[in-house]
């Protein structure tokens, strides 16, 4: 029996991010023990719903027997090594919630020598690019819209938290 090719894609994508979310809160819990602290905490539930939300959408809406344009996904698949550059530029500092890390200096490295924010740029690709590659343009272009509009707030967030602020 061949399971077809968009279940195939969901359960790697839903493999993959519970294994990034297990180790952001591994990297979170020891951010936190070296004294590090959480900002914005009151956006991350909207965050995690518009990411949760874009999956489920997928799930539900896109046809197992979705055609499969080879292209966006062959895009989709490109996409992962450059998630993987910013996780290992990153390394335990990596995780889904804004910690900062008291006199850290920020990481230039990697591909943030090209992007002040390539993780965000990369994920908002994925989530065009993915329910575009089973023809669901509308989920495209729905959680691209909302995802857009969470990493405004966070982005702002964000930026504030990392600024360096006068002694």
């Amino acid at each position: 029996m061949r399971v077809p090719v968009p279940d195939l894609v969901f359960a790697l994508v839903a493999a993959q991010r519970l294994a990034e979310l297990l180790y952001a809160a591994h990297n979170t819990r020891a951010l936190r023990a070296r004294g590090a602290y959480e900002v914005g905490a009151a956006h991350y539930p909207l965050f995690i719903a518009v990411h949760v939300a874009w999956f489920l959408t997928m799930f539900v809406g896109i046809s197992p027997a979705a055609p499969v344009n080879w292209y966006l996904l062959g895009l989709y698949v490109l996409l992962q090594p450059l998630r993987l550059w910013v996780i290992c530029t990153l390394r335990t500092r990596w995780t889904t919630r804004i910690i900062v890390l008291p006199r850290a200096p920020l990481v230039n490295g990697g591909p943030y020598r090209f992007l002040r924010h390539p993780n965000y740029a990369i994920v908002a690709l994925e989530i065009a690019v993915l329910p575009a590659a089973f023809g669901a343009y509308w989920i495209a272009a729905l959680f691209t819209a909302l995802n857009a509009a969470a990493l405004a707030w966070r982005i702002r967030v964000e930026e504030a938290a990392l600024s360096p602020t006068p002694e």
